[in-house]
């Protein structure tokens, strides 16, 4: 073993999709969950259940969104995918027949062992398979607001809800409530870290230029309590970044070119300018070599930026690398067996690997900071998400949050009780469904994929749709039509149906405070040489 390193690394990943159950299949919709589920989510299991059986704990520390713990549990999604991987199978075997057997055999590998363990561990849901994971102390398990909304933009009220809604969903599904979050996209604007403190948050994530660049060590955030915790850009983008990164090795199964009559996709890098059919087969030895050489240069840098900022500040620093779950197998095939060899390596040479909460507990926190506007996508301010590009969406959102909650609040007074007793008067499925397609329709995910044009039509198709429901359910109640109110709630419940025990009761009183981050701003920017140095991180990446 190496000579020991200061200070400790902490490897934090988010797992995240919106709501794609019966929202379409192909190219965009639920074909996008058992691509990631397969690719990513499966393979990532079967590593942490491997280290966990070596005796390796606090591994990581593992964001799953509700919204993609919801569809990791349900039925409908369980099924489809079992079917997508009994058909992965047959393409493989397609791929094979028609001549190119080093491919399908490659597949049908892989994809055989996936529907076994799927069979195996995963049929009756996710959830069982994460809580193994947590007892074995392998992960530390993060919530987050129940749809993965663009909080700083978000009418305060909501975004309580959607924050104590998330841990207590978390906590149901889990057996715990998590004590740290990952906030959506790295969202952040000043105020937040009371509605945390309030909420039991002890901890969440910004990304680096949020601290000004200083991430050596966790912030209290102005005068809570709760800890920011920042992405080490130096180190992060060392694996993956707008420009570079492991992924576009040569050797490294191309993302981009598919075979059209399987699917599949049959060719290596090759050279980022090379195009798709003129790319060298896939070769997954060359492929290995590729991942052994990655470890060592990542090791090597993570070693080497601990001493340097210990040596910086004077005292043993923290160095946090987050990226989105998908990137390790989805968007670059060999990222688990990276992960797998990383986590073995590190320990191996010397370097302390922990949780956040780890790094909370061993007093990896420095003074407070006052926290500023902020996020983890381009320019790391909120022009993703709040700029002229996506201002319609911003508008529709504003204006369907304020229908949905007006309208709850009139039929919790026309039903005769006060706003106080509102609490214990009997649950109303039409106003749970009325707050449900209200929340689907703020993702931060429609808005991320304007932006980046990725998909763009599907996730503006998406938020009209979510808008639409909340519009002929308001429409219908305001007009005292209570059976249809109540047929067409029912309806949209059949396609959106997540989170069944959210329970619009919950939902804070009309006359709480409520302040609304302004909603045309872009936030604040970082500056110049930040946001040129740090203009997107993995989150710019991620696309349908």
């Amino acid at each position: 073993m190496s000579e020991e390193v200061p200070g400790q690394f902490t490897l934090v990943l988010h797992s995240h999709l919106p709501w794609l159950a019966h929202h379409g299949r192909w190219p965009v919709g639920e074909e996008w969950l058992y691509q990631s589920w397969a690719a990513s989510y499966l393979p990532l299991v079967e590593v942490l259940r491997t280290l966990a059986a070596e005796g390796r704990t606090h591994l990581l520390s593992l964001g799953i969104t509700p919204v993609l713990a919801a569809q990791l549990d349900d039925p409908h999604c369980l099924s489809g995918m079992h079917h997508w991987l009994g058909n992965w199978q047959l393409r493989a075997d397609e791929a094979a027949m028609a001549g190119n057997l080093t491919l399908g055999r490659h597949e049908h590998r892989l994809a055989a062992a996936a529907l076994a363990d799927f069979e195996r561990t995963w049929r009756h849901g996710a959830s069982p398979v994460w809580r193994q994971l947590i007892d074995a102390e392998a992960i530390e398990l993060l919530g987050g607001p129940l749809a993965h909304p663009f909080q700083p933009l978000l009418d305060a009220r909501l975004r309580r809800f959607q924050l104590v809604e998330g841990l207590a969903d978390a906590h149901q599904r889990w057996g715990r409530t998590p004590r740290g979050i990952w906030a959506p996209e790295c969202g952040y604007t000043p105020g937040m870290e009371a509605e945390y403190d309030a909420a039991g948050v002890t901890h969440f994530m910004v990304d680096g230029p949020a601290l000004r660049g200083d991430s050596s060590l966790g912030r209290p955030v102005r005068d809570a309590e709760v800890v920011a915790f920042g992405r080490d850009l130096q180190v992060s983008y060392r694996v993956w970044s707008p420009k570079s990164g492991y992924p576009g090795h040569a050797a490294y199964r191309d993302f981009h070119h598919y075979d059209h009559a399987t699917g599949l996709k049959p060719s290596r890098v090759t050279g980022k300018t090379v195009a798709g059919s003129d790319k060298a087969p896939y070769d997954p030895e060359l492929a290995a070599a590729a991942v052994h050489r990655d470890v060592e240069d990542f090791v090597r840098t993570v070693r080497d930026r601990l001493r340097a900022e210990s040596a910086r500040i004077g005292r043993p620093a923290l160095v946090v690398a987050a990226f989105d779950t998908e990137l390790f197998g989805h968007w670059w095939h060999e990222g688990p067996q990276w992960l797998a060899e990383v986590l073995r390596a590190l320990p191996e040479a010397g370097v302390t690997v922990g949780t956040l909460a780890d790094a909370r507990a061993r007093g990896y926190v420095g003074e407070p900071v006052p926290l500023a506007d902020s996020s983890w996508g381009s320019g790391k301010d909120w022009r993703v998400w709040a700029g002229d590009q996506v201002r319609d969406l911003v508008e529709l959102n504003d204006d369907i949050v304020r229908l949905a909650l007006d309208t709850i609040d009139k039929m919790r007074e026309s039903g005769g009780e006060s706003e106080d007793r509102g609490a214990s008067a009997l649950r109303d499925p039409v106003a749970d469904q009325l707050l449900r397609e209200a929340i689907l329709a703020v993702s931060s995910d429609w808005a991320f994929m304007v932006s980046k044009d990725s998909a763009a039509e599907y996730a503006r198709g998406r938020a009209h749709r979510h808008a639409h429901a909340v519009r002929e359910i308001a429409a219908a109640a305001g007009a005292g039509q209570v059976a249809k109110t109540r047929q067409l709630a029912a309806g949209w419940g059949t396609d959106d149906g997540l989170f069944p025990g959210l329970d619009a009761r919950r939902l804070g009183a009309r006359h709480e405070a409520n302040t609304t981050a302004p909603t045309c701003a872009a936030g604040a920017h970082a500056t110049a040489a930040e946001a040129e140095a740090a203009n997107e991180g993995p989150a710019g990446e991620r696309r349908a």
